[in-house]
């Protein structure tokens, strides 16, 4: 197994965080992340900030909702991008990376979506008005012990649990679920994708497998109720961009090559929101593998 596949089965949402800080070494490798995983797919540039907050601005963080059940966290990491096409998938697609790479560093993280461009994050990042800030987490040893509050948290949210196939991925038709049979060589990507975090845990991805095509078309099915924060902050294409990164990361750690395309949709599903897909040259022979 892979670091990516491994880092994607080890990653939880961490809430409680230890006195320990984090060391140098493992800062400048953060740092590092943070400056080489910043382009998405659609081609839009996110940018990335670790940020130590002071005792004050924690405070703030206490303020923001349901964020305030983040407990001890001093550093955060923060993404800003340019609003515009694809921009949202773009900030989940980049900013997974960044989490993933910072699990394998034995550190926790916790997905935080929302509108921080009045908070601290986005002063200390000088955010420009053509910015948003989509998206933080806080970063940091994990506590030995999770608190009540935050295992209660975890029940509520439902982060134990995800969506069977069956609901997800289908085969040339969203009326035919895709077995992990016939998925092959790509049943690990598929898994990975699954095991993907989501806002309140909607899993809103829906993958389209088109054996002719040799493709695998990605579908956004929004949740009833669960609105956009505003025009430019859609936390449900961020989390395509979330499973965008976890099925490309496994699939090319398991062998299988490819790429994604953007552009018009040339397989129509309803009324799910349209993508990107997945092509690989040699996805035929790929899905026969076993």
């Amino acid at each position: 197994m892979g670091w990516a596949i491994d880092a994607i089965n080890k990653r939880v949402s961490v809430r409680t965080y230890s006195d320990q800080a984090i060391e140098d070494e493992r800062k400048q490798k953060i740092l590092d992340l943070l400056r080489s995983e910043n382009k998405g797919v659609h081609g839009n540039r996110v940018r990335f900030e670790l940020i130590d907050l002071s005792e004050a601005e924690r405070d703030e963080v206490k303020s923001l909702g349901t964020y305030g059940f983040i407990k001890g966290a001093k550093m955060y990491i923060a993404g800003a991008v340019n609003g515009g096409p694809g921009a949202m998938e773009d900030v989940g697609y980049c900013f997974e990376k960044v989490i993933l790479g910072v699990t394998n560093l034995g550190l926790g993280t916790c997905w935080l979506g929302g509108t921080f461009k009045r908070a601290s994050f986005a002063r200390k990042m000088s955010v420009s008005q053509s910015e948003v800030v989509p998206a933080i987490s806080p970063i940091g040893y994990a506590a030995d012990n999770r608190t009540i509050r935050e295992r209660a948290l975890r029940r509520l949210a439902r982060s134990d649990q995800r969506k069977p196939w069956e609901k997800l991925f289908f085969d040339g038709d969203v009326n035919v679920p895709l077995t992990k049979e016939s998925a092959g060589g790509y049943a690990v990507a598929l898994e990975c994708l699954r095991l993907g975090p989501s806002a309140s845990n909607n899993q809103p991805w829906r993958v389209v497998y088109h054996r002719e095509q040799g493709a695998f078309h990605f579908y956004l099915r929004r949740t009833p109720g669960y609105d956009r924060l505003n025009r430019a902050i859609d936390l449900q294409r961020l989390d395509m961009g979330i499973a965008m990164c976890h099925f490309e990361l496994a699939a090319l750690e398991t062998g299988l090559a490819g790429s994604w395309e953007t552009g018009q949709p040339d397989l129509h599903a309803g009324d799910l929101e349209y993508i990107v897909k997945w092509i690989a040259p040699r996805q035929t022979e790929a899905m026969e593998q076993m």
